[in-house]
């Protein structure tokens, strides 16, 4: 217990992060709280919008302060090509390390019957709205290559066909740099499976 209900109650707030502990969000309480308030003050009012005018896009379902995100109303991108990920952090890596052009749609989560999230979690009714619109003829997917993920990428790919849409996955496997001895054995059969021409 700390000294006041309030610095636990921070504390415990702080734990809703990602990796964050009860040790770690000690120290960040006692962080703010001893050497910069006014950064906690900034943080508090910044936490505060975002949350109150942050949602999802009516289009591709990512995080946006508009109805629809800068990627859907952008017309220079190629609306031919539709890049399937699991979260708005997924669609970010891509936008930051890839020379993709295309648009999204944002799952959200993956299929996992036993937690509750079926299609309709997924925005599924959305994406085959878009699909029979007939403008997409490639559809990527990029999911994960957890069982979940791979269930998700199977359940879309046969939606993908019925529409006629061109399906492909992202390659997945050896990391740049990686040593074989180093690499786990169902990442390096999937590699192995997953082999190219050169």
């Amino acid at each position: 217990m700390g000294e006041t209900p309030l610095l636990d109650r921070l504390v415990e707030a702080l734990r809703c992060l990602p990796g964050v502990g009860p040790k770690s969000a000690q120290r960040m309480a006692l962080q703010v709280l001893e050497r910069d308030r006014e950064g906690a003050l900034r943080l508090a009012e910044v936490l505060k919008a975002a949350v109150e005018h942050i949602g999802h896009c009516q289009c591709c379902r990512t995080l946006t302060e508009h109805p629809l995100c800068r990627i859907c109303v952008d017309m220079h991108r190629d609306r031919h090509l539709l890049c399937v990920v699991e979260t708005p952090a997924d669609q970010m890596a891509i936008e930051q390390a890839t020379g993709f052009r295309g648009q999204y749609h944002v799952l959200l989560g993956q299929l996992s019957p036993l937690d509750g999230i079926g299609p309709e979690e997924l925005g599924l009714d959305r994406l085959e709205a878009r699909l029979a619109e007939g403008e997409i003829q490639e559809l990527i997917l990029a999911t994960g290559t957890t069982v979940e993920g791979e269930v998700t990428a199977h359940y879309i790919a046969d939606m993908a066909r019925g529409h006629k849409v061109r399906t492909t996955r992202i390659a997945q496997g050896i990391p740049l740099g990686g040593e074989l001895d180093y690499v786990d054995r169902g990442t390096l059969s999937h590699a192995f499976s997953g082999r190219r021409d050169l």
